[in-house]
């Protein structure tokens, strides 16, 4: 059947429970994806598509067609101050009123997805003029589902078929709308205005906004089929249910690897179904419904702007202007793989806005982003808490008598640590392929070797900072919270106070103002009055 949008159409709830099973029969014919690995850190051009829906009323007159498709990436459109005369487009797609949403999704939408398994973000986009079928692109219909299903449908598939033994995912997601210059949680709705921030990384992120973790496509619809629901949309002369605001759903893909060097990737989608830009002399808004249609031009106008200036390689980009192009930081100009999808009606009366649409299009697609593969390297306590299969643990461990003695401490600190939280060693995690009891060992040989620094570093400060103070180490008073321990009260030897005393000599005939207020009780005034004395008198004689 022919597909696109009437006003009608519209109407039609995506919300319903047909949706699940619709969708999840036409995800059954993509093909399984195996992920590839891609040049990463490579500029990526933002790719456009536009969609011509079908056209609605008798054809002639203001409803005479005004747009032709002349293949599958170029359209022409008739020039309006000569009929005699058309403006050609070129794209990366073009899909014309007879395209299905299968059509739409495979020729454009699923070939950017497997870069969030590469741990680089991507952007998909709908654009254009109110009634153009935006929402019908994204969402779709019980029985041809939209974009939104489908890329979610297929996402949670790849990272089922990536997932193994050495590989983890998890997919997570969080649902918002733009509305009068408000970010507000469509998953957990309040009145709260969501603050917009940018990370040390330049990630755009949006804090106290409602994240839910996601398995499979009914735990998706579980969840966004009632924050659906709670999205601003009102009824205008040009469509029953218009859309009030910005929607945007974010799903964020994490990916743990199990070998070395151990590192978890970190991507996000974003899937933004725009609100239209309206002409209100014909959507005859008035109150509530004007401010409403200011604040969506508004917006849409300062993405212009935002357009404008990456082209003309600007020193100062305006995301700042508005809270939709603050949010698309990330996929214009930023660090996503980013498809836009202009949707332009075929009407006469339509001339202007798809014009409009057809120009924003052509500008889009010179901006070029700059995707990166976020990656972090986890720490060797953290990588190990994950694997679940003893065989992958087994060859994971350390091999201890490779290791510096340091660093084997340190790990045996961490296991510990990690057996004192577990509540039983049978629980904890070892990092050492060493058996237990040589792990034990090399413990109480380490407690020891610790135990004669201390004593040999307190014989050392001993020796110079108390020789004249005394000669034996006592113990503190009773009770006294600085009270030295038994095992370290000994007797100094004649040799090392000998010794000892040498050295101090030696620093007071020949060290510098520096080296004597090094000394215990010898100041600046102290050390500038030796060095007199000893320029007048000569060195120092023992005994």
């Amino acid at each position: 059947p022919r597909e696109g949008e009437s006003t009608s159409s519209r109407g039609r709830p995506f919300h319903c429970r047909r949706a699940l099973t619709i969708s999840m029969k036409s995800c059954q014919r993509l093909s399984r994806y195996e992920a590839q690995r891609t040049p990463s850190n490579a500029p990526a051009r933002v790719r456009v598509c536009v969609r011509l829906r079908p056209s609605v009323g008798t054809g002639e007159g203001k409803e005479a067609p005004c747009v032709r498709g002349v293949d599958s990436c170029s359209l022409e459109i008739l020039n309006v101050r000569n009929n005699m005369e058309t403006m050609k487009y070129k794209f990366d797609a073009y899909y014309s009123a007879t395209a299905t949403q299968y059509d739409v999704y495979m020729g454009s939408v699923q070939p950017i997805l497997h870069h969030l398994l590469e741990g680089q973000n991507a952007s998909i986009l709908a654009y254009g003029p109110t009634g153009a079928g935006k929402t019908y692109t994204m969402l779709g219909s019980p029985e041809q589902p939209g974009v939104i299903p489908r890329a979610v449908q297929n996402l949670l598939q790849m990272t089922r078929d990536a997932s193994g033994d050495q590989r983890k995912y998890s997919v997570s997601m969080s649902y918002l709308e733009i509305y009068q210059e408000k970010v507000l949680d469509l998953l957990e709705p309040s009145l709260r205005d969501l603050p917009i921030r940018e990370d040390q990384n330049h990630h755009i992120l949006v804090p106290g906004l409602t994240e839910r973790e996601i398995t499979s496509f009914s735990d998706f619809e579980k969840h966004f089929l009632p924050a659906s629901s709670n999205r601003t949309v009102a009824s205008t002369q040009l469509n029953n249910r218009s859309s009030r605001s910005h929607a945007v759903l974010l799903v964020y893909v994490s990916q743990t690897r199990g070998w070395p060097p151990y590192a978890q990737r970190a991507a996000k989608l974003c899937l933004i179904d725009l609100a239209g830009s309206e002409d209100n002399r014909r959507t005859g808004n008035r109150g509530v419904r004007l401010k409403e249609s200011g604040a969506i031009n508004t917006s849409l106008f300062v993405l212009s702007k935002v357009v404008d200036a990456l082209n003309k390689g600007l020193p100062r980009v305006p995301y700042r202007d508005s809270k939709l192009t603050r949010l698309l930081q990330d996929s214009l100009g930023g660090s996503a793989h980013s498809l836009i999808i202009a949707n332009i009606a075929p009407e006469r009366k339509y001339y202007f806005e798809t014009l409009t649409s057809l120009n924003f299009a052509a500008k889009s697609k010179q901006v070029v982003n700059k995707p990166f593969t976020q990656e972090t390297l986890l720490d060797v306590g953290e990588e190990g808490s994950w694997p679940e299969n003893n065989r992958t643990q087994q060859n994971s461990l350390l091999p201890m008598e490779n290791l510096e003695p340091a660093l084997a401490e340190k790990l045996l600190h961490l296991e510990a640590l990690e057996t004192q939280q577990a509540g039983a060693e049978s629980c904890a995690l070892p990092l050492l392929n060493t058996p237990r009891s040589e792990r034990l060992e090399f413990r109480r040989l380490l407690e020891e070797t610790r135990r004669e620094l201390q004593v040999k570093t307190l014989r050392v400060r001993h020796d110079t900072t108390s020789y004249y103070d005394s000669c034996y180490i006592q113990d503190s008073a009773p009770g006294s919270e600085n009270k030295v321990p038994s095992e370290w009260e000994m007797v100094l030897q004649p040799e090392l106070m000998a010794r000892t005393k040498e050295n101090i000599l030696a620093i007071l005939n020949t060290g510098s103002v520096k080296d004597l207020m090094a000394l215990h009780q010898i100041g600046k005034k102290k050390a500038n009055r030796i060095v007199a004395w000893r320029g007048e008198h000569g060195c120092l004689a023992s005994g």
